[in-house]
């Protein structure tokens, strides 16, 4: 116990992410000069590769060569560390990294890098007096083979660039798979030369407001990009959707669908009912042209095949499909439908084709309906249940359940505050407390058949490059340390004082991340009212130091510490921000704390309800309704009927779109002040704007606002836009004000 303890503290003071296995302190430290030279005899290209990052790093000639160096790799065989174990020694006077295969070879070099100052991530020669490494000796292995992270090019492209820093990023971290999400309902992303339409017409899209989203990679910049990554020792895994999440390609060839018409690419994000048809045989003979050309551009072992959320309503009504699902004798019982069995009979027909080229199949776990095929692998994300019962079939998984932390398009802080997100609630901490083999399966010694672990990086919301890395980090750290470290070996004491330090080499590669931002306890607001004082608090997901102004000012490092809350009795602006312990800050929160006499009330209105008009248009601003001129006026008894007013669709692509005012009263129960909030566009209370979501994304209320109020009735004015901003339909909203009384 008491070794573990002073291993875990040495780790955390050499600020290694994953943890190693085993640390054994030395003394002293071995120090990087000009004439440093890195030799292997038997991996050169890794050689070459440590060399020339410590020359851009330091702005040294640091030289490689077969042997001689001071800095030493060498592949030993008979090392019992498994193909990606190492052992790596520091001393004053050199350094060696010995593994059994070049990958550990590699991961050595990455802890070595580790035990280098931060700069050493630069690329512009950093400025140091002095590049040195502390003495140590670590034997280190990883605890599962699938070290994962996905990206979802498909609601938003991603550039071959990015993608490169991502693999950069992951391979500092010891993570190995990249699963790249690459065809969807939104986008087509990856050139298939048999079907030139399915980039020419598949990746493009245009959005609710003209303008058009897309982009593809040709086969050229997939093996450019598989290249780069098989030197990282990066194994990417690519997605091709399998039989649902097809609308992209159905777009490009209709006759891929059960009714053969021409639909349009997706701009809303969520399930269509538009689905390739098993029924129809030149279905499969499309998927085998393009898994044919697909697993000669991706040497790996699996091939992910989707087989997520498709709906079967077609299915039912389309003959071809039933005439298939007679001739295979497919029925419906107690445990699956016809339909899902022939779900089921299409995964085991791709799962033949990608055999055929030496390939696994992998997929989402849907692909155990109707009965999981072959040697299928399967990924758990709607929980852990599905990842148990294909384990318990002596099938591998790779575990990465949404809600427990692996769905890194969720909010790490308040989402009053925060980017907006797809939604759930997921902090640093809790993806670091996931244990990837569920308690169930370790009694059942069935371990072994967690094949590993991932996290998933949905970009329904994720609308640029810096947006994305806020997602992803420092959260993808965490994911590395599940996956390699041993459980015995976390702390998370220990971790967040690493994260730290891979924070601050994810400044010098000129990486965005996650700074925990000053939040509210109970709920944040930005604009607060009081009417004798008011107290206001802030907390951090983290422990992190606030700084804060009262005079308008934006907070330095060196402002007013926030130590405990902050009273104010008269108008007061109050600029806040987080600051790491490295100096980097996070934006700025200004919250406007306004005093306010309580606003008189009115007389009790004639009649119940609302006047309300409505004009239909697609509208992205509220400032558009002034150009309408066909309104149609009525009276409707709720707020909610604002929402109500044409047919909802799955997908809200095609329906009628308006824009809406309502007038009338509301009831003030008590004197006070009242929080407001609302997903409307506008909400003004007694002849002021109140709340104004402008063209934001309307999927969660992030521009709450209190007034001061007397008991009674006070007017209010409701503007709805029915639209669709960043892939979001506000129909889909409610159009109810929620109001509450502070305290």
């Amino acid at each position: 116990m008491i070794y573990t303890i002073l291993v875990t503290l040495l780790a955390a003071a050499l600020h290694i992410i994953p943890a190693p296995q085993q640390v054994t302190p030395g003394e002293g430290s071995f120090q990087i000069k000009s004439q440093t030279t890195v030799s292997c005899a038997d991996a050169p290209e890794i050689a070459d590769m440590l060399a020339c990052k410590l020359s851009e790093a330091t702005g040294y000639q640091i030289r490689s060569a077969r042997s001689g160096g001071r800095i030493m790799l060498t592949l030993n065989s008979k090392l019992a560390l498994g193909c990606e174990g190492y052992r790596l020694v520091v001393t004053p006077k050199g350094v060696s990294m010995v593994a059994s295969e070049k990958a550990g070879l590699f991961y050595a070099m990455q802890t070595f890098l580790q035990l280098l100052p931060p700069e050493v991530e630069s690329t512009s020669g950093a400025k140091r007096a002095e590049w040195t490494a502390p003495c140590v000796e670590i034997t280190d292995a990883p605890r599962f083979r699938w070290r994962g992270l996905m990206l979802d090019a498909c609601r938003h492209f991603i550039s071959v660039e990015d993608v490169k820093r991502y693999i950069d990023v992951m391979a500092s971290c010891k993570l190995n798979v990249l699963h790249w999400h690459l065809t969807d309902d939104q986008g087509w992303r990856i050139e298939i030369k048999k079907y030139p339409r399915l980039t020419e017409v598949g990746a493009w899209r245009k959005d609710f407001d003209g303008a058009v989203d897309g982009g593809y990679y040709s086969q050229d910049e997939i093996r450019d990009v598989v290249k780069y990554a098989a030197e990282r020792h990066v194994t990417i895994v690519p997605e091709i959707e399998v039989p649902g999440h097809e609308v992209a390609a159905i777009c490009s060839y209709p006759e891929l669908s059960c009714e053969g018409v021409q639909v349009n690419p997706s701009y809303t994000w969520g399930v269509r009912n538009v689905v390739l048809c098993p029924g129809n045989e030149k279905v499969f003979e499309f998927l085998e042209d393009v898994f044919d050309e697909v697993t000669g551009l991706f040497p790996g072992e699996w091939v992910h095949i989707g087989g997520d959320e498709c709906m079967k309503d077609k299915w039912e009504v389309c003959p071809k499909c039933q005439a298939r699902i007679e001739a295979e004798g497919f029925v419906t019982d107690s445990l699956h439908t016809a339909e899902e069995r022939l779900q089921s009979y299409t995964i085991r027909r791709v799962e033949k084709m990608l055999a055929r080229h030496g390939k696994r199949v992998i997929g989402w776990d849907e692909i155990l309906e109707g009965g999981l095929s072959g040697e299928a692998g399967v990924m758990s994300w709607r929980g852990e249940k599905g990842g148990i019962a294909a384990a318990r079939m002596h099938h591998y998984v790779v575990m990465t359940p949404s809600h427990e932390g692996l769905y890194f398009d969720s909010y790490q802080g308040d989402n009053k505050v925060e980017p907006i997100g797809f939604g759930r609630y997921i902090t640093l901490e809790k993806v670091y407390g996931y244990d990837p083999v569920p308690a169930v399966l370790a009694g059942e010694g069935l371990g072994e058949y967690v094949l590993g672990v991932q996290g998933n990086v949905w970009t329904e919301y994720i609308y640029d490059t810096w947006h994305r890395d806020y997602r992803i980090f420092p959260r993808a750290f965490a994911l590395a340390e599940i996956a390699w470290s041993a459980p015995e070996k976390k702390d998370w004491d220990s971790f967040r004082a690493r994260v730290d330090d891979a924070c601050m080499r994810l400044d010098e590669r000129g990486v965005n991340y996650h700074i925990p931002l000053p939040e509210q306890p109970g709920g944040s607001c930005d604009n607060l009212v009081f009417t004798d004082s008011v107290v206001v608090a802030f907390k951090t997901t983290r422990p992190v130091r606030m700084v804060y102004t009262l005079d308008g000012s934006e907070p330095t490092a060196s402002s007013a510490a926030y130590e405990k809350p902050i009273v104010c009795r008269e108008d007061t602006d109050i600029r806040i921000r987080s600051v790491m312990p490295y100096g980097k800050m996070s934006s700025v929160r200004t919250v406007k704390v306004r005093k306010q006499e309580l606003a008189p009330a009115v007389e009790a209105p004639a009649e119940p309800g609302f006047s309300f008009k409505k004009t239909y248009g697609r509208f992205l601003s509220t400032s558009e309704l002034a150009g309408a001129t066909e309104w149609e006026e009525s009276r409707i008894s709720s707020l909610e009927e604002m929402g109500e007013q044409e047919p909802k669709t799955n997908t809200m692509q095609d329906v009628r779109f308006y824009g809406a005012v309502a007038e009338g009263y509301i009831n003030i129960p008590e004197d006070g002040v009242w929080r407001f909030s609302s997903l409307c566009d506008e909400v003004w209370v007694d002849g002021k704007l109140l709340i104004d979501n402008g063209t934001d994304v309307k999927r969660y209320s992030r521009h709450d606002a209190e007034a001061a109020l007397k008991a009674g009735y006070h007017s209010i004015k409701v503007v709805f836009l029915s639209n669709i901003i960043g892939g979001w339909p506000s129909a889909r909203n409610k159009t109810t004000i929620s109001y509450i009384h502070t305290l």
